[in-house]
C-alpha cells in the first residue's frame, strides 16, 4: 500500500492551471478538457488535502492561504519538469574537437586567427593542446595535430599536406647588423652571432647548406627551448634568427622584423594529421580553412 502524501498528478495539474489562469474555464481550455473535469479534479484535491484551496469572489475564484502556498510549490515543480524535458529534447552537444600543435605555432599563428576560425566554422567547438614534436604518442590521443613536418609520413596517421614550409632569416631593424645584411649576400651571416632553438637544431645547418655555405662556420649564440622565445628575442633586437614564414608574417608587415634574403622551401610541409580512424568532417573543414590561410 502506497504511503505517498502526493495528491494525484491530474488534480495538481488542474489546480496549477486554474490558479495561474484565474478560472476554471480558462484552465479547461488550456488543458483541453471540460469545465466539469477541472471542477472534479479541484474537489478531489481539496478532499485529499482536507483544505479549501479557493474561495468565491463574485463570479471568480480567489486562492486561500493554503492555495497560495500550493500554487507556489506547483509552479516551481512543473516549471522544473518543463525545463528538464526541454533540455532532454535538445540534441546532445557535439564534443569539442581536440587539436594539438606546438606552443610556438599556437601562440604566434593560431591564437591571432581564432576569431577568423570561429567565424568560418561557427558550429565547431575547439580545444587546443600545446604539444611539441611530430607524430608522438601523446599527439595520437588527440583528434588531430597541426605540424611542420617532412615525409615520409608514418603508419597509423592520415596526413593532409596544407602548404610547403618556407623558412628564412629574420632580424630586427634595431639590430646593429640589420642594414648591412639587407644589402649583403647570405655569406655575410657567417660573421654574426645567431639565435637558435633546441626544438629545431637542424634549421640553421639546413639553411646554410641550401645557400651554399658551410654549416660548420655558423656562429651559434643564445639558444632557446622553444621557437616562440627565439622569435621574441629576435623582435627584441638580440640577433638574427631563422623562422617559418607564417610565424613572422605579421612582424614583417609591421616592420618589427626584416627578412634580408626572403624565404625558401625546406622540403617540409605544414600538415594536418589525425590518427587512423573514422572520418571526422570537422577535421576536413579545419584543414580546408588552415590550408587557405597558409597560402
Amino acid at each position: 500500500m502506497s504511503t505517498s502524501l502526493l495528491p494525484p498528478l491530474n488534480a495538481l495539474r488542474a489546480f496549477e492551471a486554474t490558479a495561474r489562469l484565474g478560472g476554471v474555464g480558462r484552465a479547461a481550455q488550456a488543458l483541453h478538457v471540460t469545465h466539469g473535469a477541472i471542477s472534479r479534479q479541484l474537489k478531489l484535491l481539496e478532499d485529499h488535502l482536507g483544505l479549501a484551496l479557493f474561495q468565491r469572489a463574485g463570479r471568480g475564484l480567489r486562492l486561500t492561504a493554503a492555495g497560495t502556498r500550493l500554487q507556489q510549490a506547483c509552479s516551481e515543480a512543473f516549471g522544473g519538469i518543463e525545463d528538464c524535458v526541454r533540455e532532454l529534447r535538445r540534441p546532445s552537444a557535439e564534443p569539442a574537437l581536440v587539436l594539438g600543435c606546438s606552443g610556438s605555432v599556437l601562440a604566434r599563428w593560431m591564437i591571432p586567427r581564432l576569431p577568423a576560425l570561429q567565424a568560418a566554422l561557427p558550429g565547431v567547438r575547439l580545444q587546443w593542446s600545446a604539444l611539441d614534436g611530430s607524430f608522438t604518442e601523446a599527439q595520437a590521443t588527440l583528434d588531430a595535430v597541426l605540424l611542420l613536418a617532412q615525409g615520409p609520413w608514418p603508419r597509423g596517421w592520415q596526413v593532409r599536406e596544407l602548404a610547403p614550409e618556407r623558412v628564412g632569416v629574420v632580424v630586427a631593424p634595431s639590430h646593429p647588423a640589420a642594414q648591412r645584411l639587407r644589402h649583403a649576400p647570405p655569406s655575410a651571416l657567417l660573421r654574426e652571432t645567431l639565435l637558435h632553438t633546441r626544438s629545431r637544431p637542424q634549421a640553421w645547418p639546413a639553411w646554410a647548406q641550401s645557400h651554399g655555405l658551410d654549416p660548420a662556420q655558423l656562429q651559434l649564440g643564445t639558444g632557446f627551448e622553444h621557437l616562440y622565445y627565439l622569435l621574441e628575442a629576435a623582435v627584441a633586437g638580440l640577433g638574427p634568427a631563422i623562422a617559418p614564414e607564417p610565424l613572422v608574417a605579421e612582424d614583417l608587415a609591421a616592420g618589427r622584423l626584416v627578412a634580408p634574403w626572403g624565404f625558401a622551401a625546406t622540403g617540409g610541409f605544414w600538415v594536418l594529421a589525425r590518427p587512423d580512424g573514422p572520418v571526422d568532417a570537422r577535421v576536413d573543414a579545419l584543414a580546408d580553412w588552415a590550408g587557405a590561410q597558409l597560402k
